[in-house]
């Protein structure tokens, strides 16, 4: 053990889509305290299983876990006492210099390092491509698909990124719903719906979204968000598993081990 107990950490997470709630879950799970960071409006697809729904609906729950949006850092205290996880709307992440986080994980997932910084915490962990080990964050955690991912890198950087959905029942881009314009997004369909190859799902400034497969609706945008052109607006799970839109995904969960591997490697000792 180095200077402090481990449940006296505080640990920031950027961002609170599905990646980021499976190593929130994980974490808190293992008694760590942890606040999100998120944007006014944040673009996620897989809204049940993430804690950034919140910021829309003022609280939501993933497999039992609460989280609420608050604001100050008294909020944030009062949601940790009660075992919930405070989301915070807050882009340039300046609760940080209130907070004065242990950790602080960039679970964005944006492919691209939109300003983290090596002194921005003790230990800061950066999810997927876009971050170099000893240079923008302290770790790297790999996010592909295959034998490597939840690997912790703390020399180099992941796996660059392929493009390519990951498959489920054989289909990888076909299960992707994207925006056929520019415009409101306006869905049809909620998330655990049962859909046929060719129904229309939702609806892009009057243009239509239609399924490419059959299945279950396992993400949809929020209602009102504005939508570019290809945007990934929506998600068909073809497997028909409804419990799985409900859930966090193995993929997800992975991560979060593989981030709580690399605190208590730093802190555990």
């Amino acid at each position: 053990m180095t200077e402090k107990h481990l449940q006296d950490l505080i640990i920031l997470v950027k961002g609170g889509g599905e990646m980021a709630s499976g190593v929130v879950q994980r974490l808190v799970r293992s008694g760590l305290r942890v606040c999100i960071t998120e944007l006014p409006e944040p673009i996620a697809v897989r809204r049940r299983v993430a804690f950034c729904e919140a910021v829309f609906t003022g609280k939501t729950e993933v497999e039992g876990m609460i989280a609420r949006r608050v604001s100050g850092e008294e909020a944030i205290r009062r949601c940790w006492e009660k075992g919930e996880v405070p989301v915070v709307i807050d882009p340039a992440c300046a609760i940080r210099e209130i907070l004065a986080p242990d950790v602080l994980v960039d679970a964005i997932v944006a492919k691209r390092n939109s300003g983290t910084a090596l002194s921005d915490a003790p230990l800061v962990i950066g999810l997927g491509p876009g971050f170099r080990a000893g240079k923008d964050v302290h770790v790297v955690i790999e996010t592909n698909r295959g034998h490597h991912l939840g690997r912790v890198i703390e020399a180099g950087e992941a796996e660059p990124d392929t493009g390519n959905p990951g498959s489920i029942g054989g289909y990888t881009r076909e299960r992707v719903l994207r925006a056929p314009a520019s415009g409101v997004f306006r869905a049809g369909k909620r998330i655990g719906d049962r859909v046929e190859k060719g129904e229309v799902v939702a609806e892009v400034g009057r243009v239509p979204v239609a399924a490419a497969i059959s299945g279950v609706v396992r993400g949809i945008l929020h209602d009102g968000l504005m939508a570019e052109p290809d945007m990934k607006v929506g998600d068909v799970d073809p497997s028909a598993s409804r419990e799985h839109c409900f859930t966090v995904s193995e993929k997800a969960r992975a991560i979060g081990g593989a981030v709580l591997e690399a605190v208590m490697g730093k802190y555990n000792r």
